[in-house]
């Protein structure tokens, strides 16, 4: 059984300073933030209907992260679910650490019962992110959150601080628990359509932003849904877009955004009408219906209720979306998480030395459903990629069980890792045949988004590059029957994850590992296996290290 949780937490927090001022992954330069999170079940009404939800400290949606670049972040989990549980940290690049990442490629679940402190850290990282339960479909219960990495007070922020920094965390939700979406998947079956969609954890006008009239308020928002693109928008007000997932962009004007699924955006929006309540709207992309959602934006001196019906936003058309992606660029003389300018480094100016073309595809395997990267649906095996690396267990997977371009043949089901060498440049092309957008992100990095355009890729597509000033970001779509490439320096050794953001794709075997590998042992590649790190399937009966 569990020990109280003052006890617990003064223990670790003790042991954890400990450790960590001592060992060779040391950051004692840096603060340390500490946290102590419970995951329970809990009542939640998200639509009206009673849920069984995943709550964090009896919490839906769990607590914001506020941190600042470098800073570490010890977060002890305890799990009193009945069923094992991971947590994982979308778009924190865990430098040379993906022993942190929270995906079972690299971490063993949490048993129930037991516990797992993460030590994280926010190294060279500025933006909006959010963490998420990574197992099954959990995530389709909550136990998700804001990730908040600020500039350190010596870095120049190309805006005036604004008035107060309000979270967005919306999406999709069904009245189905994750058990049954499980199940229905299990059974060679896509999802459902979704029920509704949910903003901060609520239905229709069910959250309230207050803002104070004449004052500027930071808007962050991350789409942490299942399956479905939204459209962000708010009545009357118009948005000036400034980050992307760690990138300052030109500070464009929208009165719409589109936020694909695992997307995070921040948006500066003046409180500048009449004094009375704005409907804040959330509606899906590309679906039939159109689901629709509302919050409230609330000024304070304000007696004046929403009425009417609120703003129509774009619905079905691509054409829209994809030059409003084109039009988000990196601002080329901010400063990004040092003091150097963003636009100092000339990614356009590199030469790839490889080019990977990943294609997704939904193949029928033993007469099932399944979801595939270059014909490859991914199988998870019993122990963690990481470990049986670290403690060089065979027969789990093999190199070169995916290849680097499209298999046009029959769906197979196989561990897929594909490797790549330590500090290369490749070029990754994102090939969707389906009619369904996609949503891609990489684990570890962020990338520069190149190109995107309908039909196939070829290399007279790198023409129509953007080498310039492209934002750098770690998740992004492939509309249908297009192409999306990337430009990626990989200079983080590891075992990361390439994955649809479409939960019910990745469930199904569109994910694979990419092995970032370095014949190097030093601490400076990569940090030591933690001495608290959970071993399981294969890897029971190791020993982490002694020191």
């Amino acid at each position: 059984m569990m020990r109280e949780r003052s006890l617990i937490s003064s223990v670790f927090a003790a042991a954890l300073v400990l450790v960590l001022l001592h060992g060779p992954g040391v950051n004692g330069d840096n603060p340390y933030r500490f946290y102590t999170w419970r995951i329970t079940y809990g009542d939640i009404y998200p639509l009206g209907v009673k849920q069984q939800g995943i709550l964090i400290n009896g919490q839906f949606p769990g607590p914001t992260i506020d941190c600042v670049t470098n800073d570490n972040l010890i977060i002890s989990v305890y799990n009193y679910l009945n069923e094992p549980f991971l947590l994982s940290w979308n778009g924190i690049q865990q430098r040379r650490n993906s022993w942190q990442d929270g995906v079972y490629g690299t971490n063993c679940p949490i048993p129930p019962g037991k516990n797992l402190t993460y030590a994280i850290q926010a190294k060279d990282q500025i933006g909006t992110y959010f963490y998420f339960p990574s197992l099954a479909l959990h995530k389709a219960a909550g136990g998700y959150g804001s990730i908040k990495v600020y500039s350190r007070p010596q870095i120049p922020v190309p805006f005036p601080p604004p008035a107060g920094d309000h979270v967005v965390l919306t999406g999709d939700w069904f009245k189905r628990s994750h058990r049954q979406l499980k199940y229905i998947l299990d059974s060679g079956h896509n999802l459902p359509s979704p029920d509704g969609l949910i903003i901060n954890g609520r239905g229709w006008n069910g959250y309230t932003f207050t803002v104070e009239p004449g004052k500027t308020y930071r808007f962050r928002i991350s789409n942490v849904g299942l399956t479905t693109s939204v459209n962000f928008r708010i009545e009357g007000h118009s948005m000036k877009l400034i980050e992307v997932e760690g990138s300052h962009t030109i500070q464009n004007i929208y009165t719409s955004l589109d936020v694909h699924v695992g997307q995070s955006y921040s948006v500066l929006v003046e409180a500048n009408q009449p004094s009375k309540d704005y409907y804040v709207v959330v509606s899906s992309r590309f679906t039939s219906p159109v689901l629709t959602t509302t919050a409230i934006l609330h000024y304070r001196n304000s007696f004046t209720k929403v009425s009417g019906f609120p703003p129509g936003g774009p619905t079905t058309q691509i054409d829209w979306s994809i030059n409003q992606a084109r039009s988000i660029r990196r601002n080329l003389t901010a400063s990004g998480p040092r003091p150097n300018p963003q636009g100092s480094y000339h990614y356009g100016e590199i030469k790839p030395a490889r080019t990977i073309i990943l294609a997704n595809s939904a193949p029928n395997i033993n007469g099932k459903l399944r979801y595939a990267v270059n014909g490859v649906s991914y199988l998870s095996p019993d122990t963690p990629l990481k470990l049986v690396d670290y403690f060089k267990i065979g027969g789990v997977y093999s190199l070169g069980s995916i290849s680097d371009k499209p298999n046009y043949g029959n769906g197979y089901l196989a561990t897929s890792v594909m490797n790549a060498n330590y500090r290369t440049f490749i070029e990754v092309v994102f090939q969707n045949w389906e009619n369904t957008l996609q949503s891609w992100h990489i684990d570890g990095y962020s990338f520069f988004v190149v190109g995107m355009d309908g039909g196939g890729w070829t290399q007279a597509s790198r023409l129509r590059y953007n080498l310039r000033d492209t934002v750098a970001r770690c998740t992004v779509q492939v509309y249908p029957k297009s192409w999306t490439a990337i430009y990626v320096a990989l200079d983080n050794v590891g075992m990361w994850n390439i994955r649809s953001e479409d939960w019910a794709r990745q469930y199904l075997g569109q994910q694979f590992y990419l092995r970032v590998y370095t014949p190097s042992t030093s601490f400076r590649d990569e940090l030591p296996i933690p001495r608290n790190a959970l071993l399981c399937g294969r890897a029971r009966g190791h020993r982490t290290r002694p020191f």
